[in-house]
């Protein structure tokens, strides 16, 4: 038995609906104590029948002393970690262990108070949120790069080898062209290949990459960025790294990079833009066609074309073998990339064609 007033306070708690970690810092014992009473049933017994010569006292009685130096220290210096107040109790004469400072120290050190994080909706085609995503294949690390229309949180998402500019531009072109039109502004965290520089904090500006400042006035938007250490303004897009992560990611066998991009638009098309999103109570394809489609800037004529950027490497150097110094310097031979595919996508393709005769 734990202590009938103790018991009594965590069946109060959880009626209230607090966390199991609120109500573990609230008691001052750990939140596997707490799941130890849900465990064995000790809240499914008629608490106010329990005898009270069963009750155990539950305040530290050796701490009881020094619980004002404790107090006063953290009110002046509320970061103090349990281990340094356990010196100085320990200095003055506290005789007991580190555990039950510890928590009571958890239980009556001030909190900072909590900043709001206040969600914000934008009107329909007006912005999207970027992002990349680390994943992890049996044939090496790839990134996944989301981008979500804020008003209808229509998602699209493939995977590439890199984290390049050149990544970036290539893929926004082919989510725009998926959408069919672009947004008015897009949203980035601090994401190196467009963001060189961001002094906010400090009372500057925000430096944006040239390059990609030519491609987005091709495109027609306008770059914003995530403060620093605030990408929950971000939100829109970090939710669907999970989601991506959870629902389509796991438990799914891939063969290889043309696999795992061929079928990421198939769960677009079928899953992810036709379910129900838990903040607009509506699905992201139906919300889009009808709000956010015309509202789009249309896309642009042609691709954009560096004049500065070399072309991603295709070609890599083979050393030939040479029997002579005089014979020329290695061919530079053409590097052949295989996509690896399962059977059931080309049978889908020999059946369009047959279709189209």
């Amino acid at each position: 038995m734990y202590g009938w007033e103790r018991l009594v306070l965590l069946k109060h708690l959880l009626d209230e609906g607090l966390k199991k970690t609120d109500i573990a810092a609230r008691l001052g014992v750990s939140r596997g104590l707490i799941y130890h009473w849900l465990r064995t049933g000790q809240l499914d017994r008629e608490l106010d029948t329990l005898p009270a010569h069963r009750t155990r006292i539950t305040g530290p009685a050796k701490l009881a002393p020094y619980t004002a130096i404790i107090d006063a220290r953290l009110a002046t210096y509320p970061e103090l970690s349990a281990v340094r107040l356990f010196e100085e109790v320990r200095a003055a004469g506290y005789p007991g262990g580190l555990s039950q400072l510890k928590c009571y120290v958890r239980r009556v050190r001030p909190q900072p108070p909590v900043e709001p994080v206040v969600r914000f909706e934008t009107a329909p085609g007006h912005q999207a949120q970027v992002d990349f995503a680390e994943c992890r294949f049996p044939w090496g690390k790839r990134y996944a790069l989301l981008v979500v229309l804020g008003y209808s949180r229509l998602l699209w998402v493939q995977c590439y080898r890199r984290q390049t500019m050149t990544t970036v531009m290539r893929g926004l072109e082919t989510a725009f062209t998926y959408i069919g039109g672009v947004p008015r502004e897009l949203l980035f965290d601090q994401m190196k290949a467009v963001i060189q520089d961001d002094d906010r904090p400090n009372g500057g500006k925000v430096l944006e990459n040239p390059e990609f400042l030519r491609f987005a006035a091709h495109w027609g938007f306008t770059i914003r960025a995530c403060r620093p250490y605030r990408a929950q303004t971000k939100g829109k897009v970090e939710r669907p790294v999970h989601y991506l992560r959870r629902n389509f990611l796991y438990g799914r066998e891939f063969v290889g990079d043309g696999d795992v991009n061929a079928q990421a638009l198939g769960w677009l098309d079928v899953t992810a833009n036709l379910r129900v999103h838990g903040t607009t109570h509506e699905a992201p394809r139906l919300r889009f066609e009808r709000d956010e489609r015309a509202l789009l800037r249309p896309l642009a004529l042609r691709p954009y074309h560096s004049l500065v950027l070399a072309p991603e490497r295709l070609l890599r150097s083979t050393p030939i073998p040479r029997a002579d110094l005089l014979l020329p310097a290695p061919l530079a031979l053409p590097a052949i990339a295989v996509e690896r595919r399962p059977l059931a996508a080309y049978a889908q393709l020999a059946a369009a064609a047959e279709h189209d005769r």
